[in-house]
């Protein structure tokens, strides 16, 4: 989870250079990211409390260093909502399988992010970034839990 966070952090800054020159896939990519942190926050709650906004407060900061336009910005939210309540009645109690559910989607936002950094790094180089179905297949092939 603190890979996820540092990875989040270095990817920041070059975030809003970046925001109105987005293709569609990296357009998807972030969407994807808010789908993950909202799943993550609805298991995080499961154990430590509604009061709980970690994962939230991380989705308002990529928000914030995105700085998407008015479509963006709503597809992000509906999606970090939709992962939200996705995740949120699955598990009624702290126990082993939230824990484990939690560790898998940060995994997966930890991936996401680690791509994104890797795409902006290759289109700063010149580079073509990569399609969207070769960010899903890199998605599916990597499920790993913390």
């Amino acid at each position: 989870m603190r890979r996820l966070l540092l990875i989040l952090a270095l990817c920041a800054p070059a975030l809003p250079a970046l925001a109105q020159d987005r293709t569609p896939a990296l357009r998807q990519t972030l969407v994807d990211l808010a789908y993950v942190l909202g799943e993550a926050h609805a298991l995080r709650q499961v154990c430590t409390g509604a009061e709980d906004q970690f994962w939230r407060t991380r989705m308002i900061r990529m928000v914030d260093v995105e700085q998407p336009d008015a479509a963006l910005d709503r597809r992000l939210k509906e999606s970090f909502n939709t992962g939200f309540a996705s995740r949120q009645s699955e598990f009624a109690n702290c126990g082993a399988g939230s824990r484990r559910a939690e560790a898998a989607a940060t995994a997966r936002g930890r991936d996401i992010a680690q791509r994104l950094s890797q795409v902006m790094n290759r289109v700063s180089d010149g580079e073509m970034p990569p399609t969207v179905g070769e960010q899903a297949n890199d998605l599916a092939a990597h499920p790993g839990a913390r």
